[in-house]
């Protein structure tokens, strides 16, 4: 097996992807210093704009991980199809935490066009599994 020509795109979008979990650390680093969140607290008891933008944030990390097999593996099949979904999965992940961090977390949904960026990887990781059997 050799890694197929456009594969680079996989790793742009896996490096958006970091760029992207920065940008949410960093929000939750300056609300935290905006409301006077002090560490080690991770939620406030006051204020729900903070817990909303921590809460993006960390749903964003615990989904992390899957999202990167999918992409990295998915991109074997067809790199340029899996490059486009992984951008759609980050910026429906970018439309979540803008809409989350209102304070009025139903507007999470927004961002919910994610799920079709990760339909995609996962039909395209299927390929590349039954392909090498």
């Amino acid at each position: 097996m050799e890694v197929p020509q456009y594969y680079g795109y996989v790793i742009f979008i896996v490096l958006a992807s970091f760029l992207v979990n920065l940008w949410l650390a960093e929000r939750v680093s300056i609300a935290r210093f905006r409301y006077n969140i002090q560490y080690p607290m991770m939620y406030s008891e006051t204020n729900n704009i903070f817990n909303c933008m921590q809460r993006s944030h960390l749903n964003f990390v615990e989904n992390y991980p899957s999202f990167l097999s999918l992409l990295l593996l998915a991109g074997l099949s067809d790199p340029i199809a899996s490059a486009k979904y992984g951008a759609i999965w980050l910026l429906g992940r970018v439309v979540y935490a803008i809409g989350y961090s209102t304070g009025k977390p139903w507007k999470r949904l927004f961002g919910s066009f994610q799920y079709l960026g990760l339909a995609g990887l996962i039909y395209h990781t299927y390929l590349i599994g039954n392909e090498l059997l």
